[in-house]
């Protein structure tokens, strides 16, 4: 039996911003999506029967049908009857390095990379954008996750723009193991807050989607100028989320105040990362955020930014 092993890279936001409503109920977002090394490892196995089977050793990882790497497989099963007929069922096995339910698109980095391994293991010879096509059916984060590296995200998330990539800067992530917040959430409650200030007819949002294209963040990230990036990163969500979780807070400023080029939430949180320009800083950052913080339930990751998204590691 054929098998596929993929390693799969979290992302971090640079820079969300909420634009508007959309007719589909999502949020028109501008955002500046980042991969990072902290990774997922993935093994797909065919198997004779036709079944999806999926494993995991995190308690909190489902294994059944609501696990995104499974939806992932189903969904390529459904567009590809002949190939599922011909080569059979699959068993995914996931081994998780990327904390749950953390901003880091940990559960899209897994379904992002079920369906490049199907691709490989079914030889269905898809292009990156055919991927990410399916890849859009199974959430806004995903197509990303596909292609990885440095990108601006607009829509819900789903169209692409690469940017140049960022591998030579470091980032150090904080998460306390027992907060979660909810996205759907976060976005309510900021809709609920600052709705009033969204642009609403189609055509400022499209002028306003293609702008983020000329933001500052963008242009420092073009020129490879890390501090400028620092400075200029951006989160929305951080205006609901941060008065409502002061852990979140206190940690956010706990890495400002310890040197790095600049410190946000990713996403809808609760991780906080702080940037740095070299390893050796952010060595020193997490030892001084760990003394600041001696909280046992706080991890701390380090992590470098990283060019690439799915990436075969063996296949036997």
């Amino acid at each position: 039996m054929r098998s596929y092993t993929l390693i799969a890279p979290a992302k971090i936001n640079l820079y969300l911003e909420i634009l508007g409503d959309r007719p589909d109920g999502y949020h028109e977002l501008a955002m500046v999506l980042q991969s990072i090394n902290l990774t997922d490892k993935i093994n797909l196995r065919s198997i004779s029967t036709d079944t999806i089977r999926v494993h995991c050793e995190h308690p909190q990882v489902p294994m059944d049908k609501s696990n995104l790497a499974y939806r992932a497989a189903a969904l390529m099963t459904a567009e590809f009857p002949a190939a599922f007929a011909q080569y059979g069922g699959v068993e995914i096995t996931i081994q998780k390095q990327i904390p749950i339910a953390a901003g880091l698109a940990g559960g899209s980095t897994d379904a992002a990379a079920v369906l490049v391994g199907l691709d490989l293991l079914w030889k269905l010879g898809l292009t990156q954008s055919e991927l990410q096509e399916l890849a859009a059916q199974l959430g806004s984060d995903v197509p990303f996750c596909v292609a990885g590296g440095t990108a601006i995200a607009t829509g819900r998330g789903d169209q692409l723009s690469p940017l140049p990539s960022l591998d030579n800067l470091y980032v150090v992530l904080g998460k306390y193991r027992s907060l979660t917040v909810s996205t759907p959430w976060a976005y309510q409650t900021y809709r609920q807050q600052f709705g009033s200030s969204y642009v609403t007819d189609t055509q400022s949002l499209e002028s306003r989607a293609r702008a983020v294209h000329s933001e500052a963040i963008v242009k420092a990230i073009i020129h490879e100028d890390g501090v400028e990036i620092g400075q200029r990163l951006h989160n929305d969500l951080e205006r609901v989320v941060l008065p409502e979780y002061p852990q979140v807070l206190q940690l956010r400023q706990v890495f400002q105040d310890n040197g790095v080029l600049g410190a946000m939430m990713s996403g809808s949180g609760p991780t906080v990362f702080g940037l740095c320009e070299s390893y050796a800083q952010a060595q020193q950052v997490q030892q001084q955020v760990r003394a600041a913080i001696p909280d046992p339930d706080l991890d701390l990751w380090l992590a470098q930014l990283c060019s690439t998204g799915i990436q075969v590691a063996s296949s036997h």
